[in-house]
């Protein structure tokens, strides 16, 4: 799962699919020059159904939250949409080229040109929305290119894999893989006693919250606190919404003194996120137990959906459960 609200990203830009305006016609068939890259193809599955692609795919395509994740495997789409300037911010410099490198061909929450896209001559399309929009624009896609479709809720290590499997970039997969877990079991070592023994609870607030407002986060990072590194965080109970859906008024700030340790967001420099800010200043943050014994930590996570951000966040919660005992 995500922490950020990305079927608000999904919707708006299948509509913006819907809206461009294209007549798709003979796309890859008279003069495409791609039959033989693709000669040697194989299966995937995918949410719309079994996909036959390339096996050695040159010029793909990255639409929605796949922009990122493929590069962050090495991979070097020719074109993609844009991503917002806080998560071009955090990229290492030879993704953020990759990624400028690329035609932006749609916004994230903008019209998509359907027209360039065909233009690109893609041999594989990558795509990651709302299902329910998949009806209104799969087929227009997959009148370019073999598309291969993500859901939202698609776990981000399944997401990540079955991204290197269509986009042949594995090898960079089982680098990443062996890196999270080797950081997991040091984590897991080196802080037992504090895992074993502390309460915890993950506190953030995004630029969509509502003004005097905070959520208590068990999805995104969060649960690779808790479902990875095992630290005792509060979830939602099985079949309920997650606890991040809902919005707290800063009056129960106060509630977080019943756990021994809050940890919230924080900048690739450790100062809380723009959002959060409000939070930090309040009087009642100020008060908190944990905050006043140096028991609330700062921690940067740069996203939640492919390993190279989970990676830097996983060094980041080390770095301060480190101070814990201190």
């Amino acid at each position: 799962m995500s922490s950020t609200p990305r079927t608000r990203r999904g919707t708006a830009l299948a509509t913006a699919l819907m809206s461009a305006s294209l007549v798709l016609t003979a796309c890859g068939s008279e003069g495409d020059d791609t039959g033989d890259k693709a000669a040697e193809t194989h299966s995937v599955k995918a949410e719309n159904g079994t996909v036959e692609i390339p096996a050695d795919p040159q010029r793909i395509v990255t639409i929605g939250n796949t922009n990122l994740p493929f590069i962050d495997l090495g991979g070097k789409p020719v074109g993609v949409t844009e991503v917002s300037d806080s998560e071009l911010a955090v990229l290492p410099e030879e993704q953020k080229a990759a990624y400028e490198a690329a035609e932006v061909i749609g916004g994230s929450g903008g019209e998509v040109d359907l027209e360039k896209l065909a233009g690109l001559k893609p041999d594989l399309i990558l795509v990651q929305f709302h299902t329910n929009d998949w009806d209104k624009v799969g087929k227009r896609l997959e009148s370019i290119a073999p598309t291969v479709l993500w859901g939202l809720d698609t776990e981000w290590k399944a997401f990540a894999g079955e991204i290197a499997e269509a986009g042949n970039v594995t090898d960079e997969l089982s680098r990443q893989t062996a890196e999270f877990k080797k950081k997991v079991a040091k984590i897991q070592e080196t802080y037992r006693k504090t895992i074993d023994d502390t309460s915890f609870v993950d506190i953030s607030r995004g630029d969509w919250s509502d003004p005097g407002t905070f959520y208590i986060a068990d999805i995104g990072c969060s649960e690779i606190a808790r479902d990875d590194i095992g630290l005792d965080l509060p979830e939602a109970a099985e079949g309920k919404d997650p606890l991040a859906y809902e919005s707290l008024p800063f009056e129960q700030i106060s509630e977080l003194s019943k756990y021994d340790v809050i940890t919230y967001p924080v900048d690739s420099d450790g100062r809380p996120t723009e959002p959060f800010k409000p939070v930090v200043e309040t009087n009642t943050w100020k008060a908190l137990p944990a905050v006043n014994s140096g028991r609330a930590l700062g921690v940067f996570c740069p996203g939640n959906n492919s390993y190279g951000p989970v990676l830097q966040y996983l060094d980041s919660l080390d770095r301060e459960l480190a101070t814990l005992s201190k």
